[in-house]
């Protein structure tokens, strides 16, 4: 999917693990732009751990964050990359991207 001008490329959020009720990926909005994640919470969730891994399994960033507030993770490297985002009740959701730049 091609970006315009300004605007991230989004990433498809899938479920992983045990689910406690209904899904709720479809309320983060991660969008990559050139080496920065952005990740943009469109309901409250509460507290949100968010890592970011190489497809390989290093992990380049872990933060906890209280939603709805979003975030921005720099990726300095290009490569393949999983952010994981695990929610306080265990419900956990991905998504995949590649950084070219």
């Amino acid at each position: 999917m091609e970006k315009e001008q300004g605007e991230g490329i989004p990433i498809e959020i899938k479920e992983a693990g045990s689910f406690t009720g209904p899904s709720r990926g479809n309320s983060i909005k991660p969008t990559l732009n050139d080496n920065v994640l952005t990740v943009v919470f469109i309901e409250n969730l509460g507290q949100v751990t968010v890592e970011v891994s190489t497809a390989s399994g290093i992990q380049v960033n872990c933060l906890s964050v209280l939603t709805p507030d979003g975030l921005q993770v720099y990726i300095p490297n290009a490569g393949n990359y999983i952010v994981t985002f695990t929610l306080s009740n265990g419900d956990v959701y991905y998504g995949e991207f590649t950084v070219t730049e």
